[in-house]
Order: structure tokens, then C-alpha cells, then sequence
């Protein structure tokens, strides 16, 4: 599934106990996340959460390989996530 938020088209990669929410999360949304390649959204008291990650930059906190530290730091347990991988635009 492909979406279209301010003109940057993303995948869902992976999404865990059906997280994603395509309406919340374009009011989520923000221009600070437009640097980002991958988007993390996750869910804690019905609340979303969105926090992005660059795979230009292994030195970087937000490098994409930390995706599961992040998750399993960051999150509650067993919440649901999903993550988005932004697709180049040709």
C-alpha cells in the first residue's frame, strides 16, 4: 500500500496488531519528518507516535538499523507500531 503525504509517497514496510491508520496519520504528519527515509508510528494510549529514521547515516541515533532498539526501548510492549519507507520520487 502506497501513501501520499505532502507529496512524499511512503510504503508500509511492516505493521504490527494493525496499527496503521492512514487518517491519523496524516494529522500527525509534519514537515520536520519530510528529512527522514523511514518512519516509526507507534501506538500508547491511543496516541501516535512518530519518529523518523535516515539510512544515509550509520553514525546517526536515528540510523535505520535502530529501528529495533528503538521499538523495544522506546515503545511499550507489545504496542502496536507500523514502519514506512519513503519511495524515491522519479
Amino acid at each position: 500500500m502506497m501513501i501520499i503525504v505532502n507529496g512524499k509517497v511512503f510504503e508500509i514496510v511492516k505493521e504490527y496488531r494493525e496499527a496503521f491508520n492512514e487518517q491519523v496519520f496524516r494529522e500527525k504528519y509534519t514537515e520536520a519528518l519530510d528529512k527522514y527515509d523511514v518512519i516509526v508510528g507507534d501506538i500508547s494510549s491511543n496516541i501516535l507516535r512518530l519518529k523518523g529514521f535516515t539510512t544515509k547515516d550509520p553514525s546517526s541515533p536515528n540510523y535505520v538499523k535502530n529501528i529495533p532498539d528503538y521499538i523495544n526501548e522506546s515503545c511499550n510492549y507489545n504496542c502496536p507500531y507500523f514502519i514506512l519507507k519513503r519511495v524515491k520520487n522519479e
